[in-house]
């Protein structure tokens, strides 16, 4: 299939969503695409929705909301909320359990999509390209730090044109790649190039969340080709994480996605340690190039204020049997050749 229809009708599977299925994806499916063909933008979602009005509304240096900032400031704010709701109910494609989904070749995947499994099981997910949804209705936050803009949508990577917001900040069209929350368990990345983004993959979404991440995000990262990842690649919290075999590379002079370590007054990281979790890193290949570079950058507590120790309580080779590259130049070969869509070759 090759259209977000046909594929949300697969998914249902005449009335059977959780039976088990293949379905194989030919060509990309835009995630705005309406049935009879047309694609979805702001203003078909949220007519009369103006970014630039909203953030007008929240004063100088964007401190703080007021509906009376001026009188069209009411209706941006409802405008705005009500088109993400719109944006979610289009473009949200949930896979449920007992799910294949397959591509036929390197130039099938989604764009504008947002992929989620939510109390799903074995859902397999290969040779697929996912770029990250624009989210039109991004929101500025002005208590989160000295300021952010957070969107609303993940993805299963991208540049887009996005306004200038306050303290000459782009507004961020985009959320996480691939976030891994709210007792998620059991879980395998492999195999997979992820690149060129801010927020990559979160891995738990808060350290109050002990009842529901507590004992659970059980995740393994096998072989994948990290690629120009500002941070979270992944941050962790909880889990069990193992971390084998990734070939991890940026530069600190990326025309888009700059790495820009904390020993040179930035925050960019690769592997990011948070509450509780318990990363089990092993033979991944870093290659951190440009001017200033410094090892700094490979991993990251500093947001935590915990100290690192080397055991962590728990041994991969005791929960599963594998076979790790032992050389920095195999890691680096295998993720060169042999991660992303188009690798696999698929007969139906």
């Amino acid at each position: 299939m090759g259209t977000l229809s046909e594929l949300k009708a697969a998914l249902a599977n005449d009335g059977r969503p959780t039976e088990p299925k293949i379905i194989y994806v030919d060509g990309t499916i835009d995630g705005n695409q309406t049935p009879d063909g047309r694609i979805l933008g702001e203003q078909d979602y949220a007519p009369g929705y103006d970014i630039d009005k909203y953030m007008s509304c929240f004063g100088p240096e964007g401190k703080a909301w007021s509906d009376q900032a001026f009188d069209y400031c009411k209706k941006q704010r409802q405008l705005r909320q009500t088109g993400s709701n719109n944006m979610k109910r289009q473009i949200e494609v949930s896979l449920p359990s007992n799910t294949t989904l397959i591509g036929l070749g390197a130039g099938s995947g989604f764009v504008g999509a947002n992929i989620v499994i939510l109390n799903a099981t074995n859902v397999v997910v290969r040779n697929i390209s996912v770029e990250a949804p624009v989210d039109f209705f991004t929101t500025w936050s002005p208590d989160d730090g000295e300021g952010a803009w957070n969107a609303r949508f993940d993805a299963l990577s991208s540049v887009s044109e996005a306004p200038v917001g306050f303290r000459g900040k782009h507004a961020n069209r985009h959320d996480g790649l691939l976030d891994l929350k709210d007792g998620t368990d059991f879980v395998t990345i492999s195999n997979s190039g992820l690149s060129n983004h801010d927020k990559t993959m979160l891995l738990g979404s808060g350290d109050e969340h002990v009842d529901k991440d507590g004992g659970k995000l059980r995740v393994s990262y096998i072989g994948n080709y990290f690629e120009n990842l500002q941070q979270r690649a992944p941050r962790v919290r909880f889990g069990q994480v193992h971390v084998v075999n990734n070939y991890f590379a940026g530069r600190t002079d990326d025309p888009d996605y700059p790495l820009v370590s904390g020993a040179q007054g930035g925050s960019s990281y690769f592997l990011g340690a948070g509450y509780e979790s318990r990363i089990f890193s092993e033979r991944n290949a870093f290659e951190f190039t440009g001017p200033g570079a410094d090892p700094s950058i490979m991993v990251s507590s500093d947001w935590t204020g915990w100290e690192f120790t080397t055991d962590v309580g728990w041994n991969p080779a005791d929960v599963y049997s594998y076979k790790a590259f032992t050389t920095p130049q195999a890691v680096k070969n295998h993720a060169l050749q042999f991660t992303g869509p188009g690798v696999l070759t698929v007969q139906r």
